[in-house]
């Protein structure tokens, strides 16, 4: 089995017991920012990274947290290598952040990307995200087995995903394989450029499923009913409308795959500055419009500050080097 969840992890009980109180009383910042965030997903709209850069945004917005304005810019490309090269170049610059997830450590492991995580400075973890995987609705495949069954039959059956070669949502479904006794190698994995862009090809018929994570396809799974998910992995099924979505070990595939999402800003940021977008943060998690919106898109929250993120990005690139190893996909 391979399993990606966090040894960090946060539940939301105890987040909320461990921030409200340094939310009270706090006294006023030593930094605010002073003109509007340049708040970057490093892809096409409609995947994870812009659904959290949009909905982070938002709730900020609706909340009144920061006198400035939080724009979202999408900047596609290399699987976030294209954006996380323009943000190296600006280091110090305290009002440019970007939203960002495992596909951080597996771009630049798998050779695609000169630049780490420790090129930049981490803000915040925010929530996870479990992996899932989507068909559409008239689909001949009714179960996860049903899919699993016919790449045994025919390795060569496309599956999509809005990442790089070797990044996350090729690596989420190399697990799920490797679990069930398909040879990972196989995988016939087709990149996009984001979820969303993925999404129109799985419904346009020209893949047979995609890969992705539970939050990003909520929409058209509960919403427009035009996709169907085969399974979720997560330990236990979700809350709320996708409640009926049996997990993978229900199905008998012994496979959990969380994707964490935070917040990261380029290297060398003022401590004030990240000591305000980490209050920023907590007050944000600690909000009403926040809660409707993690649980509408079935996130689960994991906050960590800045250090403690930094340490758990150590911790995942251990980790995906031994994956990726395995799949023969490390850059050597």
């Amino acid at each position: 089995m391979f399993t990606n969840t966090p040894k960090l992890r946060t539940t939301a009980g105890l987040l909320a017991a461990l921030i409200l109180p340094a939310t009270a009383g706090a006294a006023a910042p030593a930094w605010e920012p002073s003109r509007a965030i340049e708040y970057i997903a490093p892809a096409n709209p409609g995947g994870g990274w812009d659904t959290l850069a949009r909905t982070t945004a938002r709730v900020i917005m609706q909340e009144k947290l920061s006198s400035q304005n939080f724009a979202t810019i999408n900047i596609p490309g290399g699987g976030g290598a294209v954006a996380w090269a323009q943000i190296a170049r600006d280091s110090k610059n305290d009002h440019k952040l970007f939203a960002t997830s495992p596909p951080l450590i597996l771009v630049p492991l798998a050779g695609m990307s000169r630049y780490s995580h420790e090129d930049f400075t981490p803000i915040a973890r925010l929530i996870t995200d479990s992996a899932t995987v989507l068909v559409r609705k008239d689909s001949p495949y009714q179960t996860l087995n049903d899919l699993l069954d016919a790449l045994r039959e025919n390795p060569r059956l496309s599956i999509g995903g809005g990442s790089a070669p070797g990044s996350l949502h090729h690596v989420s479904f190399a697990g799920l394989a490797m679990a069930a006794g398909l040879n990972a190698r196989e995988v016939n994995y087709v990149s996009y450029s984001g979820g969303g862009e993925a999404i129109i090809s799985l419904l346009g018929g020209h893949i047979e499923a995609v890969s992705a994570g539970i939050g990003e396809s909520s929409g058209q799974i509960a919403e427009s009913g035009q996709l169907r998910a085969l399974g979720v992995a997560a330990d236990t099924r979700l809350p709320g409308e996708l409640a009926d979505l049996p997990t993978y070990k229900e199905q008998g595939v012994d496979y959990t795959f969380d994707i964490w999402r935070g917040i990261m800003g380029p290297k060398n940021m003022s401590p004030d500055a990240v000591a305000y977008y980490e209050n920023l943060y907590v007050r944000m998690l600690n909000s009403d419009s926040w809660q409707q919106a993690r649980d509408q898109l079935a996130w689960t929250d994991a906050y960590l500050n800045s250090q403690e993120f930094g340490l758990f990005l150590d911790q995942q690139q251990q980790q995906f080097s031994q994956v990726l190893g395995e799949l023969g996909l490390l850059r050597k």
